[in-house]
C-alpha cells in the first residue's frame, strides 16, 4: 500500500519525465534522405541490341550537393555504359541520367553515387559533402542476354 500511495503522489513527475522523453525521441529521428535513387534497367535482352537504363537522383537536404555517378558490372561492357556524370543535386531539381550501351553477355549492374567535393559544378560553390557516408549504391540489376 504504500508503494501505491508513492506512485500516486510521484505520478504527475512520471507523467512529465515520460511525455518529455516521447517528445525527444521522435523529435531526434532525421527521416530526411540524403540520396534517393530509382534505378531502371530490363530483365533481359538479345545479343546485340541497345540496352537503355535509367538513374533518377533526387535528395531531401536543403544544400545542394556534387555527385559524380557511374555503373558496375560483373562482366566487361564497353561504349556509353563507361561513362560518368558529375553533376550538382538540389532538393528542388531532381535529375535523370541515361545510359545506352550493347552487351552480349549476361550481366549484373549496380549504379553507384559518390558524393564528391569539386569546385565549379554547383551555382556559388556552396555543395555541401556529408559527414557520415559519401557512398550510395542501388541494389543489383540483372539483365540477361539470349
Amino acid at each position: 500500500m504504500h508503494a501505491l500511495q508513492f506512485l500516486l503522489r510521484a505520478s504527475p513527475v512520471v507523467l512529465l519525465v515520460l511525455c518529455l522523453q516521447l517528445g525527444i525521441s521522435t523529435s531526434q529521428e532525421n527521416t530526411r534522405q540524403t540520396i534517393k535513387m530509382d534505378f531502371k534497367a530490363p530483365s533481359s535482352t538479345t545479343a546485340d541490341e541497345e540496352v537503355s537504363v535509367t538513374l533518377k537522383l533526387g535528395t531531401d537536404l536543403q544544400e545542394c550537393m556534387v555527385v559524380k555517378t557511374y555503373l558496375i558490372s560483373n562482366v566487361e561492357i564497353e561504349g556509353g555504359f563507361n561513362y560518368r556524370y558529375t553533376i550538382c543535386l538540389c532538393n528542388d531539381n531532381a535529375r535523370t541520367l541515361f545510359w545506352d550501351f550493347y552487351t552480349n553477355q549476361t550481366a549484373s549492374i549496380v549504379a553507384v553515387v559518390d558524393i564528391v567535393r569539386e569546385l565549379g559544378i554547383c551555382p556559388n560553390d556552396d555543395a555541401v559533402t556529408p559527414i557520415k557516408s559519401n557512398r550510395f549504391y542501388t541494389s543489383i540489376r540483372r539483365v540477361v542476354v539470349s
